[in-house]
């Protein structure tokens, strides 16, 4: 499930998806309270379950709502997004994405923002020795 998290998500699963990972966990109402040009409460019921069949999400029930939250990590969601980019749109370079990153970075990196991105390099060149 982690290589193929997200892939196969319509635009209103992912913006879900988002919601529910921002707050960790979402009622139907929270996420609908959440979503831009929200459909109906039911429309977004069904896409919960949908998204609990596929395999992205869990339930629990809290009095008479069901709470949904995610089956993978934040990390573990994120690394495998990265991945899909990374072979979608950087030929499989992370030379390619990072420099991409730094590229459209809003904010200009401080000092130390650099030398932790140096440092994780040096690791990095030690442990592919």
């Amino acid at each position: 499930m982690a290589e193929q998290w997200q892939v196969n998500l319509s635009r209103r699963e992912r913006q879900i998806m988002d919601v529910i990972y921002r707050r960790n966990k979402a009622s139907v109402a929270d996420v609908l309270a959440e979503l831009p040009d929200p459909p109906s409460y039911s429309a977004v019921r069904a896409m919960l379950r949908i998204l609990e069949e596929k395999g992205y999400l869990k339930h629990t029930k809290e009095g008479p709502r069901y709470v949904y939250s995610p089956t993978l990590t934040r990390k573990k969601a994120a690394r495998s997004v990265l991945k899909r980019v990374l072979q979608t749109f950087f030929d499989g370079s992370t030379e390619q994405v990072v420099a991409a990153l730094l590229d459209i970075s809003e904010s200009e990196l401080s000092a130390a923002q650099l030398d932790r991105l140096a440092s994780l390099i040096e690791q990095a060149k030690r442990e592919g020795q």
